[in-house]
């Protein structure tokens, strides 16, 4: 269900971007300038010039997330990229700038976003119940660890032991050879 509103909007913004582009102008002038300025030239091809093509980049990105958490594959990666994805959303919604009925239609819609982004950070980090890579990495070791230490303290048991089995042999042998020395003596 919370995949929808994503795949829905995405597909909005991506036929119709001229919806959106009036809310999106003042953060992608000031957006679009800096990525420019900040990537290498060869990556600038890539990234949209203008606020339409922000706007379908944006929208393109929703419908992609969107799938990914309706159909579980790469469920945490979409919603990672539905999070991001609604960052410009939360950043231009600000009831501060608008005046009376108008400044209570820009709060609704900032608290609608700032709800759908908590979903989708939530989502990000749901696990299903399993758990995670880092989890199971340091899991993993902690065992090794124990395994090892109790590996170590065998060794070290069979050690002595040997040991002193083999001083008992050695004293054995020099008794033996005392008494055919002591018999050869005498």
């Amino acid at each position: 269900m919370l995949a929808s509103y994503f795949v829905v909007n995405g597909v909005k913004a991506i036929r119709h971007p001229d919806e959106f582009v009036a809310d999106a102008q003042p953060l992608a002038d000031k957006v679009i300038p800096l990525v420019n300025s900040t990537l290498p030239e060869a990556a600038r091809g890539y990234l949209p010039e203008d606020t339409v093509g922000l706007v379908k980049c944006n929208g393109f990105l929703q419908v992609v997330g969107g799938l990914s958490l309706a159909t579980g594959i790469g469920r945490r990666l979409g919603a990672g990229v539905l999070a991001v994805s609604m960052v410009p959303h939360v950043l231009t919604a600000n009831p501060l700038k608008a005046k009376g009925v108008e400044r209570s239609v820009v709060g609704s819609q900032l608290g609608k976003n700032v709800a759908l982004l908590g979903g989708v950070l939530l989502a990000a980090q749901d696990t299903e119940g399993k758990p995670n890579l880092a989890w199971r990495v340091r899991t993993q070791r902690q065992l090794l660890g124990k395994e090892a230490a109790k590996r170590k303290a065998e060794l070290q048991r069979d050690a002595i032991a040997t040991t002193a089995d083999a001083g008992k042999r050695a004293r054995k042998t020099v008794r033996k050879a005392r008494r055919s020395v002591e018999s050869v003596l005498s």
